[in-house]
């Protein structure tokens, strides 16, 4: 009798300790989307600061409720069994390329070896991008939610609905951000995905016109952005802009 008080006793303080985890996922997600949707929408230069303090606060909420980096991805295991993901990006970046080759809107700096120095940061971006889509998002949403699929369609939601009012990174992030969960639900691993994830958004600034994807900004910078120039089919002067939460424009262009 007193085994069974005390294993009961045990399970309600396991369910009053997960109830309590659950509502500060909720409260940590919710600060922080809320967050990066306020600097997303607010012009410059205020946009700067709010997205300052919405890094500061991922970073913050990230170190309080500290999962492990392990359970983070940050680790060796998996990445060269989940390589294979870099090279189906290579391969749909280099038929983007030919295509775009094709209708004279390639804009690739040369030589191209400028794509490097052009695009390092950007790179640096979308580790930064993948943290937030599969470390904050959906590692709060898999405790909050039923299972890895509603986890990872709602970690894509938000995702993508950070995207708008821009139709072609929506579109892209959708497809990309709910595959990118699913690899890394399988192999555990953030830097396949986020090396993936550089390479479709610098194919995507060399391929299409800034006049037609804005120069890839979204929310508030989408609907001011303003051509330098007549529109064009092929634009050189190319930026790239965050992808999860736009600051202005990312620090991409070099001379």
């Amino acid at each position: 009798m007193r085994k069974r008080a005390l294993d009961k006793s045990d399970n309600r303080t396991g369910n009053i300790r997960a109830d309590g985890r659950k509502r500060r996922d909720l409260f940590e997600l919710s600060v922080a989307y809320g967050l990066i949707l306020i600097a997303l929408w607010t012009p410059q230069p205020w946009q700067r600061w709010l997205s300052l303090v919405a890094l500061a606060w991922v970073v913050l909420a990230t170190c309080y409720s500290f999962d492990g980096w392990k359970t983070m991805g940050f680790r060796a295991a998996g990445f060269w069994a989940s390589l294979w993901v870099v090279g189906v990006a290579l391969v749909l970046a280099a038929g983007a390329v030919f295509l775009a080759f094709q209708l004279k809107t390639l804009h690739a700096p040369t030589p191209l070896t400028l794509i490097f120095r052009r695009y390092w940061a950007y790179t640096i971006w979308s580790l930064l991008q993948e943290f937030l889509l599969l470390n904050f998002f959906l590692l709060r949403l898999l405790r909050l939610l039923r299972g890895k699929t509603m986890a990872a369609m709602a970690a894509t939601g938000l995702f993508g609905f950070a995207h708008l009012p821009s139709p072609i990174l929506t579109a892209v992030t959708l497809i990309w951000g709910y595959a990118a969960c699913l690899i890394f639900l399988h192999y555990r691993n953030i830097f396949t995905p986020a090396l993936a994830h550089a390479i479709f958004g610098i194919s995507i600034a060399i391929t299409i016109p800034g006049p037609v994807d804005h120069n890839m900004r979204v929310g508030l910078g989408f609907l001011t952005y303003r051509p330098p120039r007549p529109v064009q089919r092929s634009q050189i002067d190319q930026t790239v802009s965050t992808v999860a939460w736009v600051m202005a424009d990312a620090p991409t262009r070099r001379c």
